[in-house]
């Protein structure tokens, strides 16, 4: 079996560092700067579509994504905490044989840099991310480019993030998707993109991933 997984909001919480960076991207445009709170629906799609949001337009979205970086780089990538039972998960993972790879929006580069800290990276097979020139940050992209890279069959695969843009990037490539609730996205935008079944913890994902036909705990479906 293999098993891909988003990176913020799935392995480790990003949000000091994402919405304090978001912060920095404002302030060097002069723009409002709203409270962190009112920024973690940026955690998880790709950074110039949310700048475009936030900014009412394109117009300073890649000024804005350059200022970010600039913070995001030096110090906010590792303004994070690994979630608790994530390292237990991928070690009871690897050793069922499951190839694990990370398919996460941010760069590849800094996706790197937080997974070698956290002394994760021995865990993954590949990690796929970003470029600098936006290529595959759309979910749809990076996860066609890893199969194109790793030439698995994606009926043998699935996708497990907290957010819809991972259950849609799985989709368009004929992957299952499992949401997963503790981090960014609703329950009910998970149900909405489609996704397998929703799990509440780390350690309910080994069964559904090593017993994919097994009956699921939580199908997803509408509260």
């Amino acid at each position: 079996m293999i098993a891909l997984l988003d990176l913020d909001g799935t392995l480790t919480d990003p949000k000091t560092g994402i919405t304090r960076s978001v912060q920095y991207a404002l302030e060097r445009l002069g723009r409002p700067v709203p409270e962190a709170d009112a920024l973690t629906w940026m955690i998880g799609p790709p950074l110039i579509a949310g700048f475009t949001e936030l900014l009412g337009g394109s117009d300073d979205a890649q000024d804005a994504v350059r200022f970010y970086r600039e913070r995001y780089g030096d110090v906010g990538l590792f303004e994070n905490e690994v979630y608790a039972g994530i390292p237990a998960l991928l070690q009871d993972l690897r050793e069922e044989d499951v190839r694990l790879y990370v398919a996460t929006s941010k760069l590849q580069v800094f996706a790197r840099r937080i997974l070698d800290h956290f002394e994760l990276s021995q865990f993954f097979s590949e990690i796929y991310g970003s470029e600098p020139d936006n290529r595959n940050a759309d979910k749809r992209d990076l996860i066609r480019h890893i199969l194109e890279q790793e030439r698995f069959d994606p009926a043998r695969a699935v996708m497990i993030g907290d957010r819809k843009h991972d259950a849609i990037g799985a989709k368009a490539n004929g992957l299952a998707t499992i949401g997963v609730t503790w981090g960014y996205g609703s329950r009910q935008e998970l149900i909405e993109a489609g996704v397998a079944c929703l799990v509440d913890a780390p350690h309910e994902l080994p069964e559904l991933i090593l017993s994919p036909t097994a009956p699921m705990p939580r199908q997803a479906s509408a509260p």
